[in-house]
């Protein structure tokens, strides 16, 4: 009897269409840089001349062409195994990037253990340019796609409908949430909560109303009035287990997703460790990272990168400090006290960017413009030199913090340095990010830099000192150099 091949599966709503899309997209660009790497591989190592047979101790003769197609088919049918193209990690985060590094070197694992077992000897110099020239090549190519739907995004497209649920508060945070991360997927059209703001109708987040469409009991008829293609689930007092597990029945068929949240926020996902007890899915969270930060492996890094940054950019530091000399009258270097680790003054050295009497006008300029003391910045301040306002935009003034780093007094990624007028309305959560040595650069740098609101500034700063991990150091620095190239967010 022949066997009847099933359909595959239509897209029930919008999610799963371009998530379908996009899935594919990727598929034939990834066939497309794993030909062009391996074959790059086979022209590099053998050039034009003719190729010799594969070395084996089988019976055939095997030519490298065959080698090259047969590479090129297990390379993205591992990529496919992987999961590189899931709908959960494709278009953000790290993950899809570490699926495609950790698919590619299972793939050419396999192949030394298989040619170890079939005596089969491939040319070594052929597989050590494939694997990076396909490696690098991929991650360009996720990343070039990413900068696509990102410009899909902004256009209104590749987004989720998604509803959010929950307590009033917790569903707020969440919207929050959302809202904070521009590359997310998720475009928020409602909420469902409970109590009075049912009646209100509305909330509003980031001076955004978002309609409140019904209570957490009236998930289901919303979905189906909507279309949401994604219902997010937050803190709530009125579903149980038997109500998650009937609502996760309920939304398959109707091909919406269901997102469940703890409700916890500024976590990094390296203090979480997800387990299941008694069928209950458990998250282990990992204690505040205070310790870490101030370890010594930190330090060492801290002050090779300071060396090795100020010996590349010693012809830039004379050129600006010629050209700060020059523009106006006044020593070259400000020399600002802010305060460090444990609470502990240091001067910390800038370029100077405005006129000597600057501090004499600050408390004049933050009664006429109704500034915050605890982070004051203001666009077009009269007290910045027109040189001043050329490295200000592109962070050049903060250059010879270098030398504070090779000092011990910063690091080069941290918490915002403050002064003392800061710290001194610092409660006592704030008061935590004096825990570690302020930083060159941080979250708060490559997050929007002058424009984030104080408590989005210090919300960063405290995120930074409880998740501190060397990746995200690497990462950090990475990010500085694209937010400090545009020069956005900078006055």
């Amino acid at each position: 009897m022949r066997a009847t091949r099933l359909p595959r599966p239509e897209p029930r709503s919008d999610r799963e269409r371009w998530q379908a899309d996009y899935a594919r997209r990727l598929s034939i660009s990834d066939l497309l840089v794993v030909c062009a790497a391996v074959g790059m591989a086979q022209f590099i190592r053998f050039g034009g001349a003719e190729e010799p047979p594969l070395a084996s101790a089988l019976p055939l003769e095997v030519g490298y062409t065959v080698v090259t197609v047969v590479l090129v088919l297990a390379w993205t049918a591992t990529l496919t195994l992987g999961g590189t193209r899931s709908p959960r990690v494709i278009g953000s985060g790290t993950e899809e990037y570490r699926r495609v590094v950790s698919a590619s070197l299972k793939l050419f694992g396999g192949i030394a253990i298989v040619s170890l077992l079939l005596r089969v000897d491939v040319a070594r110099g052929y597989l050590a340019i494939a694997l990076p020239l396909g490696m690098i090549g991929l991650m360009i190519e996720r990343r070039l796609w990413r900068g696509w739907v990102a410009g899909r995004r902004t256009r209104g497209q590749y987004r989720t409908a998604t509803l959010v649920v929950g307590s009033p508060e917790a569903a707020r945070a969440m919207v929050a949430a959302f809202s904070r991360d521009r590359d997310s997927c998720y475009r928020i059209i409602g909420i469902c909560t409970r109590g009075e703001s049912v009646v209100a109708g509305r909330v509003v987040v980031d001076g955004r109303e978002i309609p409140i469409l019904g209570s957490d009991a009236d998930v289901l008829e919303v979905v189906r009035r909507t279309g949401a293609d994604t219902v997010a689930v937050t803190a709530t007092d009125n579903l149980g287990p038997a109500d998650f597990r009937r609502m996760a029945w309920e939304l398959d068929e109707l091909g919406a997703e269901l997102i469940v949240t703890p409700g916890l926020v500024d976590i990094a996902g390296t203090r979480l460790t997800h387990r299941v007890v008694a069928d209950m899915p458990m998250l282990h969270v990992e204690k505040p990272q205070y310790d870490r930060a101030k370890s010594i492996r930190k330090g060492v890094f801290d002050f090779c990168f300071a060396l090795l940054a100020v010996i590349a950019i010693a012809p830039a530091l004379a050129a600006i400090a010629c050209a700060v000399k020059v523009g106006s009258r006044g020593p070259v270097f400000y020399l600002s006290e802010r305060i460090g680790r444990d609470g502990e003054p240091f001067r910390m050295i800038k370029f100077r960017s405005m006129y000597v009497d600057a501090e004499a006008h600050i408390n004049a300029l933050i009664d006429t413009n109704g500034g915050n003391p605890l982070f004051f910045k203001i666009r077009n301040d009269p007290r910045v030199t027109p040189i001043g306002r050329v490295i200000r935009k592109y962070s050049l003034d903060e250059l010879p913090q270098f030398f504070n780093v090779l000092r011990g007094e910063m690091s080069i990624v941290g918490p915002r340095p403050q002064v003392q007028r800061e710290v001194a309305a610092y409660d006592g959560i704030m008061r935590r990010r004096l825990l570690v040595k302020p930083g060159v650069t941080g979250l708060w740098q490559v997050s929007g830099r002058s424009d984030l609101l104080p408590d989005d500034a210090m919300r960063l700063d405290l995120s930074y000192v409880e998740n501190w991990s060397m990746v995200l150091d690497l990462l950090l620095i990475a990010k500085t150099i694209g937010a400090v190239t545009k020069g956005e967010g900078a006055y």
